[in-house]
């Protein structure tokens, strides 16, 4: 049995390089816009990864246009904690940050244990291949967790 889409969702992780955002670009992919879907790390202090970029082409999500911000960052843009559904947490640090950010408020915060690619793999190729399988494990629970993506056309309306 699959969950209702929340309203809205913010993927976090440690950089807001990796990991979330691909989890961002792809969810918007699989249910269009029936759910606001933000993203952000703990820090911001890296650019959207390549790799991350390279392995979410070839399933068509765009994310070479993503800016990375974090947490401090998304509260002082306007953007309030408190007005997410829900709150994905790919990382263990994210994970802490976003339980101690939401203490004060009625928010649920889920952890997903996605593998972080970065670092792994000694030629092109085969870092690729470990940034695929963060790609795949964020595709499988997102059809676990709201089921199979919707029809493009649908997902677009």
């Amino acid at each position: 049995m699959v969950d209702a889409l929340p309203q809205s969702v913010l993927f976090c992780c440690d950089h807001n390089a990796v990991r979330s955002p691909m989890a961002e670009g792809i969810m918007k992919k699989f249910y269009g816009t029936d759910s606001y879907v933000q993203s952000v790390g703990v820090t911001d202090d890296l650019d959207i990864d390549g790799f991350s970029i390279a392995v979410c082409k070839e399933i068509g999500v765009e994310l070479s246009r993503h800016r990375t911000r974090s947490f401090d960052e998304m509260e002082q843009w306007g953007d309030d904690l408190s007005s997410f559904d829900l709150i994905v947490a790919l990382s263990p640090a994210s994970q802490r940050r976003a339980l101690e950010l939401t203490r004060y408020f009625h928010l649920e915060v889920e952890y997903w244990p996605i593998m972080d690619p970065s670092g792994l793999g000694e030629t092109r190729e085969a870092k690729l291949d470990a940034y695929r399988q963060t790609r795949d494990q964020i595709v499988a629970q997102l059809i676990r967790k709201w089921g199979p993506p919707r029809a493009e056309e649908e997902a677009q309306r």
